[in-house]
Order: C-alpha cells, then structure tokens, then sequence
C-alpha cells in the first residue's frame, strides 16, 4: 500500500470517527461520505447536498457477510443471488435495515448497500469496521461529477477531509446498478 493512500486512509478513520464528512473515491463515481451509523453525521450529508431527508442513502460494505449486521435476514445466498451482476458495480436495496443511522433508512425500512472492492475502499472499510455512506458528490439535483476535477468548490470546502488518492485519476466510470430484493429473492431492476 503506498504511502499515500495509507495516510488517506487514517485520515479518513479519524474524521469517521469523530462524526465527519469524507470526500472520496469508490468503485463508481467520488462520493461524499461518513459512517453510515451515525444520525448527526448523515444529516451533515443531507445539508452538504442539500437534499430533503426523504430521500436514502446507500452504504458501502467490504463483503456481503458484513449484510448481516446492517439488514434483518438477509439471503444466506446472496453471492449466488448477485453473481449474474458481478460484471459492474451493484447496489442492493433490502428490505428492514438494522443499525443504521434512521436518517439514512428510506420511510419503508429498506436501505442500500452496494460491495466495494475498489482498493481504496475497500481498505478503508475493513479498517473502519462500519458502514460508510456513499452519495454522489454534489448538490442534489446537480450533475455527477465522473472526475474529481469536475467536483464545485463548494462540495470540497464543506468536507472534513478530501481524499487525495486517484485525485488525478481520468477513468470514467458510471454509477452503479440499482436492484431492489424482493420476498421470493428476485430483484427488481432500479437502474440498469
């Protein structure tokens, strides 16, 4: 792990920790983010975006075993389930969210989660040992910034900590799939 990305990655543990906003990296587009269990923290989230609270957030996870402290029984073959998905990014709403700050949970009880191997991420979530959220970083209503150089001043001021790993990196990637679970264990299709 290079230097960089280590100090990233205590920085962003310790802003967590303290009930900060991140500015990150993930699998698909920079997010804005904090842990995903704190309610003061979420709102800080809400207001950064300006977005009504009505509207979910989706939470990152390391592995699909980590589902089982953040949802009410989940499908003990999730990865069977999720493997014809496995070519992009995916996230998941499932149904009666567990641990969460309420704020983050939509009016139904679900939640989203999405997996993220993305190395940063990835690290930095094993690390912290929670769920972090992870929301497009801009103004609700605004375009997704693909790139860090398209993110406005006004999103990278109100953060706590700005990553600076992949800051120059100029991959587009594109936003996740959504898939809701159903009862009978088949998704229903969000966003393709």
């Amino acid at each position: 792990m290079t230097n960089l990305l280590e100090q990233d990655i205590k920085r962003c543990i310790d802003v967590l920790q303290q009930g900060g906003v991140i500015l990150y990296p993930t699998d698909t587009v920079w997010g804005l983010g904090c842990d995903a269990t704190n309610e003061e923290a979420v709102a800080k989230i809400y207001t950064i975006k300006k977005r009504v609270e009505a509207k979910s957030m989706i939470a990152l996870l390391p592995d699909t075993f980590n589902l089982m402290h953040y949802v009410a029984a989940p499908p003990p073959n999730i990865d069977e389930l999720l493997a014809p998905y496995a070519d992009k990014p995916t996230t998941v709403i499932y149904p009666n969210a567990l641990l969460v700050a309420d704020n983050a949970i939509a009016h139904d009880g679900s939640m989203a989660f999405r997996v993220c191997k993305e190395e940063f991420c990835y690290a930095l979530l094993k690390r912290f040992r929670k769920s972090i959220i992870s929301t497009s970083a801009n103004i609700s209503g605004a375009p997704t910034p693909s790139l860090f150089s398209e993110i406005t001043e006004e999103i990278i001021n109100a953060a706590d900590y700005v990553v600076q790993y992949r800051q120059n990196d100029n991959r587009i990637v594109a936003q996740s799939r959504i898939l809701k679970l159903r009862e009978d264990e088949s998704f229903e299709m969000i966003r393709i």
